[in-house]
């Protein structure tokens, strides 16, 4: 059967007519087909040790480029393995398009023919965490399968898709010619007209307008609008987590991203008009569900059940680009009725006085070494370079007080599972790589979360990845550990056997250094100076600032 045309040469053709360059995933006997294809295609295959992982790193593909991110899965516990790494990136909205193999046809329909790696319906285990599931059981329907697969994944709400295709499907020749051409478009999804009409009539009277910028304002491109419209009301922005970097940093009305503290919630609580774009307000946002709002909301998303799901409000369902860009114009046509008033002080000078308030309470805690340690890592950062956290101390201090500038933060706080950093990383670097930019970036894990995707050191080093990858590592899974001590007195089960990070990352043929915590910005620079991955191990135990939605 060598050089015939299969189902696997229409699935690559496809994505290569349709701008895919580069694909992610572990080969299985029943995607054999796929990986025969590649050989006479174009792609290029980054092979990850665990499929998990193989989905973050086509989600920080995805991430570092705004293209879509291709992921190949084998049948069964291959495609099982990859749930919780879909699961991010359907919460964050990430476009992905995902081809799972699928036993043969004659054994599908929950019957029980025994064959390797089958299960009962394979695609309904991928229903919680994608768009939509399609089985496609004939040679000819893989393309338009494939281009309708990319349009759904890049229209708002975008989100990863997928398709299944049965080992036979893949195999047998065709008589399908080549594909030559394949397009996508995203599905228009603007604001309705009386919507926006409404949203300006609010603001164009507002005293105290505010807005809270979220992951979605990012996913929209929506930030030369939010700054427009910001400027125009001169409403303070913060960002949420997923929102940083959306607002610049500096700017005489940016709160940063302080959002899990109490002097910014009551600021947002006092607006009279509240603009909430690409969030749900859910628990973090809210300030863990303290947030008691006294003025009117103005919610934007492109996912409609999001809209109203935690606060009532005027919900405008559409993409943040498209809705801030109405907005923006119609703010001209209708202009700005009144001057902002906080109770006597220009928003201009709320916004100082309340990061001076956060300032004044973060000093006051005795965590001189956290400040100092995320500073120093900023420091070291170039400006321009992207970053991808794992759930750990310092992603959570990350969340709150990590300056973007020109470069974008990436963590996983969509779903909240740990192993992202380091893969997605990954694929965020062959990514920049592939589209001819600078591909050196930065991971950021735990010691706990590193264990999570340490066999990809191995991917790193076979692709010689420009990935600088800091562990740190305090013995354990921190973060539970200082919330069980603080809500019980002690934590179980937190404290972690761990490797030598350092010799087992060499072990892999990957340099690596361990530093006190005070030299980790000069660490942090020769890493980036380096060629290919590198590591860099700082063993300490970081504290987080003190909970605001608590009555301690």
């Amino acid at each position: 059967m060598t050089g015939v045309r299969n189902g696997g040469d229409l699935v690559v053709e496809t994505l290569e007519a349709l701008g895919a360059k580069t694909v992610f995933g572990i080969p299985g006997q029943h995607a054999l087909g796929l990986f025969d294809a590649m050989g006479r295609g174009n792609l290029h295959f980054v092979s990850s040790r665990v499929e998990n992982n193989s989905a973050f790193a086509a989600d920080g593909y995805s991430r570092a480029t705004g293209e879509v991110g291709v992921l190949f899965l084998s049948t069964g516990p291959g495609a099982l393995t990859s749930l919780a790494g879909l699961q991010e990136a359907y919460a964050t909205g990430v476009p992905m398009v995902v081809v799972a193999s699928q036993i043969p046809l004659d054994g599908l329909g929950a019957r029980r023919k025994g064959m390797l790696h089958q299960l009962d319906d394979q695609k309904a285990s991928a229903a919680n965490v994608t768009k939509s599931q399609r089985l496609i059981q004939h040679a000819s329907g893989i393309p338009s399968a494939i281009q309708d697969a990319w349009t759904e994944a890049i229209s708002s709400p975008q989100g990863p898709v997928w398709l299944e295709i049965p080992q036979n499907v893949l195999l047998d020749p065709i008589m399908v010619p080549p594909v030559e051409d394949a397009l996508a478009d995203a599905a228009d999804n603007p604001p309705r007209v009386e919507l926006v009409r409404e949203a300006v009539k609010w603001l164009s009277t507002a005293e105290r307008p505010a807005i809270i910028a979220g992951g979605g304002t990012r996913r929209g491109r929506a930030e030369k609008s939010l700054l427009s419209i910001a400027e125009k009301l001169r409403a303070p922005v913060i960002c949420t987590p997923g929102g940083n970097g959306a607002f610049p940093w500096n700017h005489e009305l940016s709160l940063q991203s302080w959002i899990e503290d109490r002097y910014m919630t009551d600021l947002l609580e006092d607006a009279d008009v509240l603009i909430v774009v690409g969030s749900s307000l859910g628990e973090v946002t809210s300030n863990y569900f303290t947030f008691e709002p006294r003025g009117r909301i103005i919610q934007i998303d492109a996912e409609p059940r999001v809209l109203e799901s935690n606060r009532p409000g005027l919900g405008i369902r559409a993409d943040a680009g498209q809705a801030l860009a109405a907005l923006d114009a119609a703010l001209v046509v209708e202009p700005v009725e009144t001057s902002p008033d906080w109770h006597g002080a220009s928003p201009e000078e709320l916004v100082k006085e309340s990061l001076a308030k956060v300032k004044a309470r973060l000093e006051s805690q005795d965590l001189g070494k956290e400040l100092k340690f995320m500073a120093d890592i900023r420091e070291a950062v170039p400006a321009d370079m992207q970053t991808f956290w794992d759930m750990t101390i310092s992603a959570y201090w990350g969340w709150s007080c990590w300056d973007a500038r020109e470069g974008q933060f990436h963590s996983a706080q969509g779903a909240g599972g740990l192993g992202f950093g380091f893969p997605a990383a990954i694929g965020g670097a062959v990514g920049l790589e592939t589209t001819g930019k600078p591909g050196r970036v930065l991971a950021v894990s735990g010691d706990g979360s590193a264990m999570y995707s340490i066999s990809e050191l191995a991917t790193a080093r076979q692709h010689n990845v420009p990935v600088t990858w800091l562990i740190v590592d305090d013995g354990g899974y921190g973060i539970l550990r200082e919330y069980m001590v603080g809500a019980f007195g002690k934590a179980t089960a937190t404290e972690l056997a761990r490797p030598d990070f350092v010799k087992l990352a060499e072990a892999f043929g990957v340099p690596a250094v361990r530093v006190a915590p005070e030299n980790v910005g000069d660490a942090l620079k020769a890493g980036f100076a380096a060629d290919g991955p590198n590591v860099v191990v700082v063993e300490t135990l970081l504290k987080m600032f003190g909970p605001t939605h608590l009555d301690v």
